[in-house]
């Protein structure tokens, strides 16, 4: 899966100017190292929004756990867990777009695919290394195994596609 800002920043790697798009070449180029299938991490956004919005409905009319807190930053819900514990019961509970994709896939389109969840290698491009936390914290097996795999920040891909020789402009 990628990140929505991956394919604006994922050029710059390569000498483009910033905000360059090349969700094309990105993906041709993840398509090139062995991914099967390219999943966008915004169609998990959406559905983390949507999930929040039920969450944050359900709060008001219980009135408990208010204000709900929620960020799709793990630097910042492990800060709340760290120095604020007393606000963990306002965090949200959906997960982060991330989390969430890497749940469907193991869980959903696994099962419309015939697949078994461990054979799957869920990987996640994205713009922080914190998402390499968040992918490792032990509540991220909603199909019994890592929802996400593996975690590689956008200079870690233009790296490995070097190292491959793989040019994504060509």
């Amino acid at each position: 899966q990628v990140a929505p800002s991956v394919r604006f920043t994922f050029s710059e790697e390569f000498g483009e100017k910033p905000g360059t798009f090349w969700e094309g070449k990105l993906v041709a180029a993840l398509r090139e190292l062995g991914a099967d299938k390219v999943f966008d991490t915004t169609l998990a956004a959406d559905l983390t929004i949507m999930e929040e919005a039920t969450e944050l409905i359900q709060r008001i009319r219980n009135k408990n756990n208010l204000p709900l807190l929620t960020s799709c930053c793990p630097s910042w819900v492990l800060f709340v867990e760290k120095y604020f514990p007393e606000f963990i019961p306002n965090l949200s509970t959906c997960k982060s777009p991330q989390q969430m994709l890497g749940a469907l896939v193991k869980t959903f389109w696994a099962k419309k695919e015939k697949i078994d969840p461990a054979q799957i290698v869920s990987v996640s491009i994205m713009p922080c290394t914190s998402k390499k936390f968040e992918a490792d914290r032990r509540e991220m097996r909603s199909s019994k195994h890592k929802d996400v795999d593996l975690v590689l920040t956008v200079q870690e891909l233009a790296r490995f596609l070097r190292k491959k020789k793989i040019d994504p402009s060509k």
